[in-house]
């Protein structure tokens, strides 16, 4: 069995800073994590390589920093990773970035004989993938949108919200998808994608031999040319999308303050705010 898992690196949810000019986040000197909502993905990847078998692959896109991600997604038992890294894919929007991960696991997964099938029905080593499983969305763009874009450069059944994942077997997965008063039974025939949700599982920390591992291990850096796309499908020139405005809100009200330190100013305080108030016709 074959699962990828497409992880993004972020700010620290209190460092976020975009650039007002270009519309773009700002990630230079921005201490940078793993998408929290990613890490449920790539727990429940490794648990359903420890039940069924087969192997996991990270896929990110991002600076050369985001090389971090990989290896920590690695130490915590990811089999092997690819990053996806160049100057002309700086800017793309949700759709460009769709478009080139998609892009990557055409290649890696590209076999001319196609993936061969075990008992379970599901792809064995090889070429070929089974599942894609997705963080809900990234917590610095909070669209929830490369997920499904990726499922439709790739053509394939979509799974949103899922909570758990019951079976897999005979070419068949079967999730429950989370909705606003329970939940809904999917079956879903593979390969497909799915977006998880943190009732999927607990992550779990990176360990001492996977942190050893993931120092040591290759990760390969693709760019527009391995991925066989244009310069202009990708990056700013390709996203269909812009941010025209960014600016920050003002408050258009004008408050009042009225300190009180005493007995004496408490008082005239207490009088301040009963005024105040029936002025406004709301005492």
């Amino acid at each position: 069995m074959r699962i990828i898992v497409p992880i993004k690196q972020v700010p620290e949810t209190n460092a976020v800073k975009m650039d007002e000019v270009t519309g773009t986040m700002i990630r230079e000197g921005v201490e940078a994590i793993i998408n929290p909502l990613d890490l449920y993905a790539i727990e429940i990847a490794i648990r359903l390589r420890e039940s069924y078998g087969g192997e996991v692959l990270a896929i990110s896109m991002g600076p050369a920093k985001a090389m971090m991600a990989l290896r920590e997604a690695i130490a915590m038992g990811i089999d092997k990773a690819v990053l996806i890294s160049d100057k002309s894919l700086a800017g793309s929007d949700t759709w460009a970035t769709s478009y080139a991960i998609a892009a990557a696991i055409k290649r890696l997964t590209n076999s001319p004989d196609g993936p061969g099938r075990n008992s379970l029905g599901v792809a064995d080593w090889g070429g070929g993938f089974d599942l894609i499983l997705c963080g809900e969305r990234a917590t610095d763009g909070d669209t929830g949108q490369v997920g499904p874009g990726i499922a439709s450069f790739l053509n394939l059944p979509i799974g949103t919200y899922i909570g758990k994942i019951e079976q897999i077997g005979n070419g068949i997965c079967r999730v429950h998808r989370l909705i606003e008063d329970g939940y809904e039974i999917w079956e879903l025939q593979l390969p497909a994608l799915l977006t998880v949700v943190k009732e999927i599982a607990n992550p779990r920390l990176p360990t001492l031999r996977g942190k050893q591992k993931a120092k040591k291990v290759q990760i390969p850096i693709w760019g527009p040319d391995q991925l066989q796309v244009q310069a202009n499908q990708v990056g700013l020139q390709g996203s269909p999308t812009r941010v025209v405005k960014i600016f920050r809100p003002k408050v258009a009200r004008q408050g009042q303050k009225v300190l009180a330190t005493d007995e004496r100013t408490i008082s005239e305080t207490a009088d301040h705010l009963v005024k105040f108030l029936q002025q406004k016709d709301m005492l």
